[in-house]
């Protein structure tokens, strides 16, 4: 079948393809989601170079990410050249318009992986992207009361940010940004800030990179701002039985939702009601003086970076802890 969108024709190939057996959800299905909450999606992804989570089998079978711009990209569909930590370079499709989006949703995309950066300045992030990620013995109401102290950490440093559901068991936290920061910068900025929080919550946070040095708490992934690192955008997708969906959420309806609450049918009545409730994300840009500050002063040092990025300066050794001793 063909779609119609804003003049464009998206051809939407086997459309009655089960992609989510559980609730029998189609390609169909997903394509007349991602219409309703297009202008939703599309602020999350204009201009950003995106990497595509792809399940051409539906949820069930096996998924791979497209982070190089796919054979066949339509001219009218823009790129942006990225650098990865190897230095190797890529062009990441820019989805700016719905027929992008339903073009990449006709590959199989369910879930939309933009970079934190546009694609006119790509080494300067214009969002930090603060992620709570709830371990074993941890649940999402854990990540909420984290949610709500680092609303608290935010405000005592001038900053405001914009919570969602990650789709999944944690939540996603966004604060706008001036683009004039390194990726380092920004992650030193979460680095300070999970320290803090750890300080406040004792036994509920934590920023050990290693898992078994964990615990059940509350892991703030500090290098998910890490160059080559991205976060489901809001109103992807996630690969979950029910199909949820990574959610706006206002911080006065933390305490009261569920992340099972938004899915693909239940998202677009919200958004047809609420409207998109991150939209004046694009009127703030915040500076990160005072948290790089606070991270000179914790003197505590840098931590452990993914395993696919070269060894970074200060960085400590990257051993698992009980290797580590053993040797």
């Amino acid at each position: 079948m063909e779609l119609e969108v804003d003049g464009r024709a998206v051809r939407l190939s086997n459309p009655d393809k089960v992609y989510f057996p559980e609730p029998g959800f189609t390609k169909r299905d997903v394509a007349e989601y991602y219409l309703a909450v297009a202008p939703g999606v599309l602020r999350g992804l204009r201009n950003r170079p995106t990497t595509l989570q792809r399940f051409p089998d539906g949820v069930e079978g096996e998924f791979f990410y497209q982070k190089r711009a796919p054979k066949g990209l339509p001219e009218w569909l823009p790129t942006a050249r990225i650098a990865f930590p190897s230095g190797r370079t890529a062009d990441e499709i820019c989805p700016n318009e719905p027929a992008a989006v339903l073009w990449a949703a006709n590959l199989g995309c369910l879930t939309f992986h933009p970079w934190p950066v546009r694609r006119e300045n790509t080494e300067h992030p214009d969002e930090l992207r603060i992620d709570l990620d709830p371990q074993p013995g941890t649940d999402f109401h854990d990540a909420v009361r984290a949610a709500h102290q680092l609303r608290v950490l935010l405000e005592e440093y001038g900053l405001r940010g914009w919570p969602k559901t990650s789709g999944g068991r944690g939540l996603h936290v966004y604060v706008p940004l001036e683009p004039r920061w390194t990726f380092t910068d920004c992650r030193h900025a979460v680095i300070a800030l999970g320290r803090e929080l750890e300080h406040r919550m004792p036994g509920e946070v934590t920023t050990k990179w290693w898992k078994e040095e964990r615990g059940e708490r509350i892991f703030v992934d500090y290098n998910q701002m890490a160059r080559d690192r991205t976060i489901a955008s809001v109103y992807s997708l996630r690969a979950r039985p029910q199909a949820t969906a990574s959610t706006p959420l206002r911080w006065e309806e933390l305490d009261e939702v569920s992340p099972t609450d938004f899915d693909l049918r239940t998202v677009p009545e919200r958004f047809a009601e609420l409207g998109d409730l991150h939209a004046d994300m694009e009127e703030h840009a915040f500076g990160l003086d005072a948290l790089l500050e606070l991270y000179a002063h914790q003197d505590a040092g840098d931590l452990p970076y993914p395993p696919d990025h070269p060894k970074m300066p200060g960085e400590p050794a990257r051993v698992q802890p009980s290797r580590a001793r053993k040797s």
